[in-house]
């Protein structure tokens, strides 16, 4: 299985979901990255760096806790898409407009969709979003995970 994956769930590496299920989840997906990598758009790199200076603005996390957590990104086979998102634009468009997502979220469903991928998220309405466009989501029924 190829996995697609988003900074929801990456982010769960660094701070604990609350929810068992959901931890239980976050770990699962890290072993299968760690065995087997995953791809993630482009601006998945920004996000995570966007999201570790807003944990460290509201002292959730201390600089040396984001340089390690993106040691320990670093040291996964986490691989950049390498298709230019310029070229991919507008059917990134149609997805956000179709299924009501920000064309950030919409980045991660046309991935998924278009390597034939299993997205492995947090964001509840991505994932709806995937169900909705066949795209299988990490943690449901008959999947690695948790159903």
């Amino acid at each position: 299985m190829s996995l697609v994956l988003d900074a929801s769930m990456a982010l769960a590496w660094l701070l604990a979901r609350a929810e068992a299920d959901e931890a239980a989840l976050a770990v699962e997906a890290l072993a299968l990255v760690a065995q087997q990598g995953a791809e993630v758009p482009s601006l998945w790199f920004l996000e995570i760096a966007n999201i570790l200076l807003v944990l460290e603005c509201a002292r959730r996390v201390g600089n040396r806790d984001a340089e390690v957590f993106l040691g320990d990104l670093g040291r996964l086979a986490i691989r950049q898409d390498a298709a230019p998102v310029g070229a991919r634009q507008a059917e990134i468009l149609t997805l956000a407009r179709t299924h009501g997502l920000t064309a950030y979220d919409a980045c991660y469903l046309e991935l998924a969709l278009r390597t034939g991928s299993t997205l492995a998220t947090f964001d509840r309405r991505l994932a709806a979003a995937c169900r909705q466009a066949g795209v299988p989501v990490l943690g449901d029924a008959g999947l690695p995970g948790l159903a």
